[in-house]
């Protein structure tokens, strides 16, 4: 860790960003485990607590996510400069990544994946979350969906397009691209990812049947935009995933 993390001198700002890194490590697990990752193509990213400057965490280009370990995320600036760390920042993961922070200042942790389901429904024109399951009651009022994203995010332009789209909402479902999910925290981030993922399965499962999809009623919504984990456990979820790579892929935390 100390090679890592040499150049802050708070020995608490040492140890908080180290549990930082070692709960994105477990996320990008996680995702390796459950099919969210395309090769090496996708990023998460986490603003540092105690930083002087705006500085995030984020996976070097070239990785799986099943390989990346704590001590391998990098430490970047908002002009997408690697400042700590082997390895370089994608250009991407700075496009889309770099403008919803600077944009959203509580977009703490962004998470930018193409996990099975949520791609399948971007794929499909006019396809939103139905208010067919009860995850829905939440996640509905949350999402937001880019139906002009036809183009690779290339450009800072792009990016700020992105950005200003997502505004307020947690989830963007990206059209033919995937999704991105912001959070204030790891564990919200990751659990909001988790929980639209498992949602739109089952949809996208029962809308193979070809039968019409039970509405529940509007009235039910929930109205909530506040961290997923005010109404979910969040972080308890995060903990146990952990403590099955701690029994598993112990090295995930090194």
């Amino acid at each position: 860790m100390a090679h890592v993390v040499h150049s802050l001198s708070d020995s608490r700002a040492e140890e908080r960003e180290w549990a930082l890194r070692c709960d994105m490590a477990a996320v990008f697990r996680i995702g390796a485990r459950l099919g969210w990752n395309e090769h090496i193509g996708n990023h998460n990213s986490l603003m540092l607590p105690d930083s002087e400057q705006p500085l995030f965490l984020i996976n070097p280009r070239g990785y799986l996510f099943q390989e990346l370990r704590a001590s391998d995320l990098i430490v970047c600036d908002l002009d997408g400069k690697v400042l700590r760390g082997k390895g370089e920042l994608r250009k991407v993961a700075f496009h889309i990544h770099c403008r919803i922070h600077l944009a959203n200042p509580k977009a703490t942790c962004v998470v930018h994946v193409h996990p099975r389901w949520l791609t399948a429904l971007s794929m499909i024109e006019g396809a939103e979350f139905s208010l067919s399951h009860h995850n829905s009651l939440l996640l509905n009022d949350r999402t937001v969906y880019d139906g002009e994203g036809d183009q690779p995010v290339h450009s800072n332009e792009e990016g700020d397009r992105i950005a200003r789209l997502m505004g307020d909402k947690t989830i963007m479902v990206m059209r033919g691209h995937g999704v991105t999910v912001v959070g204030p925290t790891v564990h919200d981030a990751f659990d909001e990812t988790y929980m639209a993922e498992r949602t739109t399965m089952y949809q996208m499962t029962a809308m193979q049947t070809g039968m019409p999809l039970h509405k529940l009623p509007d009235g039910l919504r929930r109205h909530h935009t506040g961290a997923w984990g005010e109404k979910l456990d969040a972080r308890l979820h995060l903990d146990a995933w952990r403590r099955v790579l701690d029994r598993e892929e112990p090295d995930y935390a090194t």
